[in-house]
């Protein structure tokens, strides 16, 4: 059964209720992200007790999971304490400890809902989750107010804060005791009007490997973004270790990995294993690393070289992964670190096909040249154009949906690369008939150097990501396109 414990607040005569046994529950606003939540308070004649922040709980009823770093209180002890409007680069999770307050908070993002406002009282059973960028004010309510709240990062001197007029006329809010009336510095009594406030911009999305395929791909889908950061090898490799260091992680919601080590045959050997496994494996083990401790969403491209193909069917997001190259290994293993972080999402591709030199542009060139190309076919798969890797990422980061692996490629039929090479012939105006088919085997007979193995079967199921409303194209269209003068 509910109770109610009533306190009397010291230099008044009025009385407050702190209500006993109320459940946890969430309850949203007008501001995006901005949640009041109830708190279950159990107390007796003694006094009474609370979990306050409880992260099983709180994440389980919709909280994010935004990783406190830091616990502030601030003491008033006078009624009409009146603090704000301030907007901070981190997240609060704010509540009272003893007395009530009444809180405002006014959205200063960059965005549609920027001066949006939210007003409520806040009693030790009440606490709001404040998303960066809000702007955050309150007035107490009760003489000895103990303010409370948790942060999800240290202050800094390099960080962007804003402030707004706690009397500012398009916000409008209506404070319970008039602002000449009450206790506040002269500092937030200068603070600008909603005009002149330079509003938190959106945390960045960092683009690693940006000078590759498909880092060039990802300009065209997310070039025109200002919030979107673009960083090529040369800038941010992988491999160094002190990527940590590299950036204030906490300004950042997305890393998308686009670098990769991707000659196949040189990760054979002894210099090529080291920068396969630098890249592919210890580079993103440390992205993982990064993401995990800042709450950043990491995107990483994997690849079917993961697996053996062995097996006779599409390979499935679930399958376990079994390399047989040093090139899958490292991919296997940065898979393998990228999962540990909790907002991660795995697009594992094959056959990749971007700008530059790739199979296909090689294979168009034979068929101008007049040369008879002789090609693998005793491999199956499906091409993946760089294009649709941007557009399944942007995909993934618009909807959000579960984290973990989803497999793309282009839709359609499986086929062998001497099969895509006479389709190259037969679009190009040459006779597909000019291509001779040759086994993995025979092909490499004659090599000098190492060469890696290759999965024979390197199709991939595509249920998982059509099921979040992503529809692969077809390859032949795509490859009709890519071809296009």
């Amino acid at each position: 059964m509910r109770q109610r414990r009533s306190t009397r607040r010291r230099g008044s005569d009025s009385v407050g209720d702190i209500e006993f046994g109320k459940p946890l529950a969430v309850t949203t606003t007008p501001i995006p992200g901005l949640v009041v939540f109830d708190l279950p308070v159990h107390g007796d004649s003694r006094g009474w007790f609370k979990e306050n922040w409880q992260r099983e709980k709180m994440t389980a009823a919709g909280l994010p999971d935004f990783g406190p770093v830091q616990n502030n209180v601030s003491f008033n002890d006078a009624v009409g304490t009146t603090r704000g409007i301030h907007a901070e680069p981190w997240d609060k999770w704010v509540s009272v400890a003893t007395g009530r307050i009444f809180g405002a908070w006014v959205d200063l993002r960059e965005g549609p809902t920027f001066g949006a406002v939210f007003t409520t009282e806040i009693d030790p059973s009440k606490a709001v989750f404040v998303p960066r960028g809000v702007g955050n004010s309150y007035q107490t309510l009760e003489s000895d107010t103990a303010y409370t709240y948790l942060v999800n990062d240290h202050w800094s001197p390099d960080a962007s804060y804003s402030f707004l007029n706690l009397a500012d006329e398009t916000a409008a809010i209506d404070w319970p005791i008039p602002l000449d009336k009450v206790e506040v510095s002269a500092k937030d009594l200068l603070h600008p009007s909603l005009a002149g406030v330079t509003p938190i911009p959106a945390r960045r999305t960092l683009v690693v490997g940006a000078g590759g395929q498909l880092g060039k791909a990802l300009q065209e889908e997310f070039g025109n973004l200002a919030h979107v950061e673009w960083a090529t090898r040369a800038e941010f490799d992988l491999g160094s270790p002190d990527l940590r260091a590299a950036r204030r992680w906490r300004d950042y919601d997305t890393i998308i990995n686009a670098g990769a080590y991707t000659a196949v045959d040189r990760a054979e050997t002894q210099d090529g294993r080291v920068g396969a496994w630098a890249a592919n494996a210890s580079g993103p083990a440390e992205l993982a690393r990064i993401a995990s401790e800042f709450g950043i969403t990491l995107v990483h491209v994997s690849s079917d070289y993961v697996f053996d193909g062995s097996k006779d069917r599409p390979y499935r997001e679930d399958d376990a992964v079994s390399p047989v190259s040093v090139y899958g290994q490292t991919k296997a293993a940065g898979d393998i670190a990228v999962a540990t972080t909790p907002r991660h999402y795995i697009l594992r591709t094959s056959w990749v096909i971007g700008d530059g030199n790739n199979f296909v542009r090689t294979m168009a060139s034979l068929a101008q040249r007049g040369i008879d190309p002789r090609v693998v076919d005793d491999q199956y798969g499906r091409l993946t154009f760089a294009s649709q890797i941007a557009a399944a990422v942007r995909h993934l980061l618009d909807t959000r949906p579960a984290h973990g692996v989803y497999n793309l490629t282009s839709a359609g039929d499986a086929m062998t690369w001497a099969d895509v090479a006479r389709l190259i012939f037969e679009l190009t105006g040459s006779d597909p008939a000019r291509v001779t088919g040759v086994s993995t085997e025979e092909y490499f007979a004659s090599a000098s150097a190492p060469v890696a193995r290759r999965p024979l079967n390197s199709v991939l199921e595509l249920t998982r990501i059509q099921e979040i409303g992503f529809t692969p194209r077809r390859g032949i269209d795509l490859l009709r396109e890519y071809l296009a003068p």
